[in-house]
């Protein structure tokens, strides 16, 4: 399958990181991976707070091989510990989502949340330094002004390129549970934040207020049968927005019809086989992930076992279903009990909305060609990702007699898990985070 079988890998990790990825410290662990509009820029977001902004290596003529190659461009903290001290609870660094705002001048900005803050930061180069001021020194002290007898004209001079983030706006104080998802809107002025009851709307000039959009918390907490999962808008209806459940629904709300959008516009629930039900059945079609794809007429949602492809003019069922680890269906027991049925996988659209790609266990990702009906497993491991290598497809055995290629369901490590994806807007170049490696995949080029 020529779109995934042959992919060049790179490995990357924060610059943190500089032991074996059997070393690791629990902050080391990427927690969230992200393109910008250009592709040119890929952020990722650790457990310790930090955003580490990778930058593409520029076409060299003599070295072309070069041009899909990934470098370190930025490194700051994003977010600290905090304290709650009304509510007595620790609040973590964790970088839960970071979102690009499109380029429009030479900085870059982006958003980046933790569990109850959102900021937004500034990303910019600079080059040049001012010197020759009149009321202070080179070294910044503050000059005597009885001893400047003339005036001087500063002047900027060229120094090293220093790349600079500084935090714009801190949108905080608006959400009593922890924040699952922000999403920027398409009119470039506003963005939502969403945690498991609530979504609010904010301006990105207005930090000391927001406004609730969606509130599903009942009167009285026992009521409570469902919570939000994810949020995304539409990439191209500014009013337009969709958010999902734990209960394995989407709601696609207006904006235009309530201020407050209790009240959903559309409903999207396939109905659950009666003979297929059990104690697990309403833990695995909880959604994790909810994607519009790039031409907004389709929404891709991710439940544990399967991803789904809705058109958003048919709400009864979805239009594909793919399903992702299927072979896990027979081992749901030990999940619940290791807690790794409660895992939250991404899923991505590639540029063109024709391929989708999410990850499972043992650092396995899996793509699936929606016009050809085809799916390939790939691995992200050290072990078969040396530099130009081609990736070779995994299967996996459930049961009967195993080949030499494939291995074993009862052999995967469930330690290793690739939640978090991304795929350039623009070319066959994605990136996944495993534990605290970043991998970057590049379409082989002749």
């Amino acid at each position: 399958m020529k779109c995934f079988s042959r992919y060049l890998p790179y490995l990357f990790r924060p610059p943190s990181t500089i032991l074996s990825s059997t070393c690791h410290t629990e902050a080391d662990i990427i927690s969230t991976v992200e393109f910008n509009s250009s592709g040119e820029l890929l952020a990722t977001g650790d457990k310790g707070g930090r955003v580490v902004v990778f930058q593409r290596e520029q076409e060299s003529k003599s070295q072309p091989q070069r041009r899909g190659e990934y470098n370190v461009y930025s490194t700051f903290q994003s977010h600290e510990p905090e304290f709650d001290y009304l509510k007595s609870l620790e609040i973590e660094e964790k970088i839960n989502k970071i979102k690009w705002l499109p380029q429009q001048n030479a900085a870059y900005f982006l958003l980046s949340t933790n569990d109850k803050t959102v900021k937004l930061w500034k990303i910019s180069e600079r080059d040049k330094r001012p010197e020759g001021y009149n009321l202070k020194d080179e070294d910044g002290r503050i000059r005597d002004p009885s001893t400047i007898t003339s005036l001087r004209v500063p002047v900027l001079q060229p120094m090293d390129l220093m790349v600079e983030a500084t935090a714009r706006r801190v949108f905080s104080n608006a959400h009593t549970y922890h924040i699952n998802s922000i999403s920027v809107n398409s009119d470039l002025q506003t963005f939502i934040s969403t945690d498991d009851l609530r979504i609010n709307l904010w301006n990105l000039e207005i930090t000391d207020r927001s406004f609730n959009i969606v509130d599903i918390k009942p009167g009285n907490m026992e009521e409570l049968t469902e919570v939000i999962t994810s949020a995304e808008f539409h990439p191209q209806q500014c009013h337009t927005f969709a958010y999902s459940s734990s209960k394995g629904s989407i709601r696609l709300c207006d904006m235009r019809q309530a201020a407050l959008c209790d009240r959903h516009c559309k409903y999207f629930e396939e109905p659950e086989d009666p003979s297929t039900r059990s104690f697990f059945s309403e833990i695995i079609s909880s959604i994790s992930d909810v994607k519009f794809s790039h031409n907004g007429r389709y929404l891709m949602t991710r439940d544990y076992l399967t991803v789904k492809v809705w058109d958003l003019q048919m709400e009864n069922k979805p239009l594909e279903t793919y399903q992702v680890h299927d072979y896990l269906r027979g081992k749901l027991c030990s999940l619940y009990e290791n807690d790794c049925i409660f895992d939250k996988f991404e899923c991505v659209w590639n540029g063109s909305d024709s391929v989708i790609m999410t990850g499972s266990y043992n650092n396995f990702f899996r793509m699936f060609d929606r016009n050809t009906k085809r799916d390939v497993t790939l691995e992200a491991s050290r072990e078969n990702s040396k530099p130009r290598a081609i990736l070779k497809p995994r299967k996996v055995c459930v049961g009967g007699k195993r080949r030499k290629d494939e291995i074993s369901v009862d052999s995967l490590d469930f330690s290793k898990k690739i939640l978090h994806t991304t795929w350039h807007p623009h070319e066959n170049i994605i990136a996944v985070a495993a534990t605290n490696n970043l991998y970057i995949f590049q379409d082989k080029v002749n």
